[in-house]
């Protein structure tokens, strides 16, 4: 499998700087198909065709694709106008930026619920609006897999995307919008109030409830870049698991794991998969682990501001836990006198669990998700 992704990747890279993806990817013909099925994968595969004089079948296209991609229900996700979603975002305004990063730009908006047709600022139903980049191949794989994902995928605990745009030059997603934004924002940003134990642990909750979701679904989705600030709240601070983008349907059959390109953040992702790019769902299990610690702690799973021997959470921490009497050394001091010894160590203890070093010894998210609701 690595090595058909070597050589798909290779032909990608070779079509890029020939701009025929471009012209593929922002054709205008693209938008009155996608509802339908993704019939441009096979258009794709010709361009590659053309390319390399050999055949390529579809499946084999994007290795990071869903495997059941040839007739996708696109149910409750519907295209919305380029135009519409300008004026429900007065064109893009600075001012309604709420989130940035590789992906783009995140803008607060107003649409009508039922016409999905731009409302004024504070009527209608409020959205959030993303702007995927356009200058990379990465961006489109992971707008397409936001869409395939989402509209399939439905949990109270996943974010709701309500809409797309395809217009050429402009990959948009449009969401449900979350009132409390994210809980690395809650965490870790300056001017938020500290969060309670309680809600802590609510929002632990969540999270674990929407990775057990997908976890144990027929057609098993690993969500692979799991983390802080992909945990969004709602103004109740309830925990909805968003950006799809990095998604891969999980092991079917005989198959272990499988085998990706190594992507994610750095400190979040399990050691296992940044050595081999080997992926099963223990690799987001290691990544609630850390989240769960950086609950627990207040701190960063990287921070480069803190003292060198401190800086990486993983192995600061570990020196702590499992040790009643050093543990509550590595807990938020914000929650002094709300949580007990108990339940704080019982946490920590979890939390070790999920970032065992042997995949084998990881708790099924399933176990987790019990192990909180408990507490």
């Amino acid at each position: 499998m690595s090595a058909v992704y070597d050589n798909w990747e290779r032909l990608v890279e070779a079509v890029l700087k020939r701009e025929q993806f471009k012209q593929l990817a922002l054709c205008e013909s693209f938008s009155s198909s996608i509802s339908a099925d993704l019939s441009s994968r096979s258009s794709f595969s010709s361009s590659l065709e053309d390319f390399s004089g050999s055949r390529i079948s579809s499946n084999t296209i994007d290795p990071g694709a869903p495997s059941s991609t040839s007739s996708i229900p696109y149910r409750e996700v519907q295209a919305i106008k380029f135009e519409e979603i300008k004026k429900a975002t007065k064109n893009f305004q600075h001012d309604l930026i709420i989130g940035e990063g590789g992906f783009g730009r995140v803008y607060k908006g107003w649409i009508d619920e039922r016409t999905l047709t731009a409302s004024k600022p504070g009527s209608g139903k409020a959205v959030a609006v993303k702007k995927c980049r356009q200058d990379t191949f990465q961006g489109y794989k992971e707008w397409m897999k936001e869409i395939h994902y989402l509209s399939q995928l439905h949990h109270p605990n996943l974010v709701r995307l309500i809409g797309y745009c395809d217009k050429a030059e402009n990959w948009i997603l449009v969401y449900e919008f979350m009132p409390k934004g994210s809980l690395d924002n809650h965490l870790f940003r300056r001017g938020h109030q500290s969060l309670p134990w309680e809600t802590r642990i609510k929002v632990a909750i969540g999270a674990a409830r929407a990775l057990s979701f997908l976890h144990d679904r027929e057609i098993q989705v690993i969500h692979r870049g799991f983390k802080c600030g992909d945990i969004l709240l709602d103004g109740e601070f309830n925990a909805k698991l968003s950006d799809f983008g990095l998604a891969r349907d999980g092991p079917t059959g005989d198959m272990t794991h499988v085998s990706t390109r190594v992507m994610g953040t750095y400190g979040c992702a399990a050691p296992e998969y940044v050595a081999t790019g080997h992926l099963t769902a223990k690799c987001d299990v290691y990544g609630f682990g850390v989240v769960l610690l950086e609950l627990l702690s207040g701190r960063r799973a990287l921070d480069a501001n803190r003292a060198t021997k401190e800086q990486n959470l993983m192995e600061w921490a570990k020196q702590y836990l499992g040790d009643k009497r050093k543990m509550l050394r590595i807990v938020d001091t914000t929650l002094e006198g709300q949580c007990t010894r108990e339940a704080a160590y019982n946490v920590a203890t979890l939390a070790l669990r999920c970032v065992s070093l042997e995949p084998k010894r990881r708790p099924r998210m399933a176990e987790v998700l019990v192990a909180l609701e408990q507490l």
